[in-house]
């Protein structure tokens, strides 16, 4: 998972960044709202955590700007001292989803993004996913690739489905394999036997690859135009 942390006292946003490191998280950090929209609007992100009196640009306009002119649906959290309702209301008006205020546990913040967490991936669900000219409905489990149907055993639409949901990062092996098998792989080829399917359906009759390996890591999803200079097939 990754995260923007956007927060001005550098205390809290060590404490914010250890605390999420610890937990698996990938913690990208800002200390300006500026700096935080710049972050945001470059990368893709799991959940954003920003305070509201942040220099530069405010919480309040840099929520507005994040929904109105880069339409980022990204789950937001915004923690801040200021604790009226017509602040609170304010927040969640500007696009906010959750509103903390200070000074909060890490545990509260932590079960906070763990329930934003849940309901963004029970929305995206429900969402065709597309890679380049590759679609699933996960709804029908319809695959379509340049206007052709593809069909898929199950196991491989579970890696699909998975790299279709995380691309363009790099899935790990472990959680692939925990994807199919829980805690229980069978052998070390199983995985590259379905990767070897998958590929086969998805890649093999078109003219660009999408299905890269990530040699020692994992494997990802990714547009032919992107940069694939640490991916091969």
């Amino acid at each position: 998972m990754r995260m923007l942390a956007i927060e001005d006292d550098p205390d809290i946003l060590g404490n914010i960044a250890s605390y999420f490191g610890t937990r698996n998280f990938m913690v990208d950090c800002a200390l300006d709202g500026m700096q935080g929209f710049s972050l945001a609007t470059r990368n893709d992100y799991d959940v954003i955590v920003m305070d509201l009196a942040l220099p530069r640009l405010d919480g309040y306009e840099l929520s507005r700007r994040l929904r109105v002119e880069s339409e980022c649906d990204t789950p937001v959290i915004m923690v801040t001292a200021r604790d009226t309702l017509d602040e609170r209301l304010s927040g969640f008006e500007a696009g906010a989803d959750d509103y903390l205020v200070k000074p909060f546990a890490l545990a509260e913040l932590g079960a906070r993004v763990n329930a934003l967490l849940q309901r963004s991936r029970k929305r995206s669900a429900t969402r065709a996913l597309q890679v380049a000219d590759l679609t699933l409905d996960p709804n029908t489990r319809e695959v379509v690739r340049a206007g052709r149907t593809l069909r898929l055993p199950p196991a491989p639409m579970t890696l699909l489905t998975m790299l279709m949901r995380e691309s363009p990062a790099v899935v790990p092996r472990a959680r692939l394999e925990e994807a199919l098998w829980l805690d229980s792989p069978p052998d070390s080829d199983s995985l590259r036997t379905h990767i070897h399917q998958l590929r086969h359906v998805i890649d093999k009759p078109f003219a660009h690859a999408l299905l890269r390996t990530v040699h020692g890591v994992g494997y990802r999803l990714l547009a032919p135009l992107n940069d694939a200079g640490d991916a091969t097939r």
